[in-house]
Parts: C-alpha cells; sequence; structure tokens
C-alpha cells in the first residue's frame, strides 16, 4: 500500500478547486453533487472524482451533524487545562490518552504546550459530577495529573466545524 498517497502531508498541494470544495462541505456536508459542481464550477464527474480523491488522500475524513449538545444533554460544558507532573514520561501520557478516550464526558482532547499538557473539552452533569471524575483523575497514580484548572462554559459565541 502506498502510504505516501493517503497522507495530506506529503500528496501534492491541493488547487483552488479543491479548497473550494472542502469550503462547501465545510458548511454543507449533505450538499448533492450537481449543487457543489455548479458551485465550484465544475461538472458533476469531475467533481465527484475530486471528492473522492479527496476523501482517498484523508482530507475528507468523514461527514456528520452538528449537535446542540445543550438540547440533547443538558449539563455542563467546560474547557480544561491539565498539567502532568514534571518526572512523568510516555508512559504516563500514554496511560492519560487512553484515559481520555475512554472517558465519555471528554469529546476533545488536545496535547498543547506551553504551561499545560492538555486542554481538554469536557461535558458533565454538573459541577459535582465534574468534581467526582476529576477526583477519580487525580488519585489514579498511573496518570500522573499534578495541575487541573477548569474553565465552564458560559455561552458559544461562535461555533465552526473545521
Amino acid at each position: 500500500m502506498d502510504t505516501k498517497a493517503n497522507n495530506p502531508h506529503t500528496s501534492p498541494p491541493l488547487d483552488r478547486i479543491d479548497e473550494a470544495i472542502i469550503e462547501v462541505l465545510r458548511h454543507n456536508g449533505r450538499i448533492t453533487y450537481e449543487k457543489l459542481s455548479s458551485l465550484v464550477h465544475l461538472t458533476p464527474r469531475p467533481c465527484l472524482e475530486r471528492v473522492r480523491k479527496l476523501e482517498r488522500r484523508g482530507v475528507i475524513r468523514g461527514y456528520g451533524a452538528i449537535i446542540d449538545v445543550q438540547v440533547v444533554s443538558p449539563g455542563l460544558s467546560l474547557l480544561v487545562l491539565v498539567a502532568l507532573s514534571n518526572q512523568s514520561g510516555r508512559a504516563a501520557q500514554r496511560a492519560f490518552e487512553a484515559c481520555m478516550r475512554a472517558c465519555p464526558q471528554v469529546f476533545e482532547c488536545q496535547l498543547i504546550s506551553g504551561h499545560f499538557d492538555y486542554s481538554l473539552r469536557m461535558r458533565c452533569r454538573d459541577m459535582e459530577h465534574y468534581r467526582v471524575l476529576t477526583e477519580i483523575w487525580m488519585n489514579n497514580d498511573e496518570l500522573h495529573i499534578d495541575k487541573l484548572v477548569a474553565h465552564p462554559e458560559l455561552a458559544v459565541v461562535k461555533s465552526t466545524v473545521v
């Protein structure tokens, strides 16, 4: 298997038509190929071929619905910054990342640089639920968590799918 063909970082750069296709699909993943092709000034068949190529390259990883989580699951959204202890190594990072992947309350986890190691986006029923969950994490010696700082979300000002 040619891994170069499936790696967007080693594939040829995107041209303006590919970029236009991506921009339209970012906002409307359910658009018909006929409508998409007219918006990017292609006929439907070449447009479909370009979309399939972007999918094969891994540029387009999937399609989904944008869910209003407050409607589905009322509760508390939080941005949580996590610092692991200075002595923690790669094994602690792997353990922490595995724990975050397995936790249904964590819907985003990024490794970041700076004073903190990770940024989490979480959803909990309330602050007590958050407190209990993070206390379990803090008491887990495999995770090597040194500090957690939570920022409850007050309102969504802008939300963009990237």
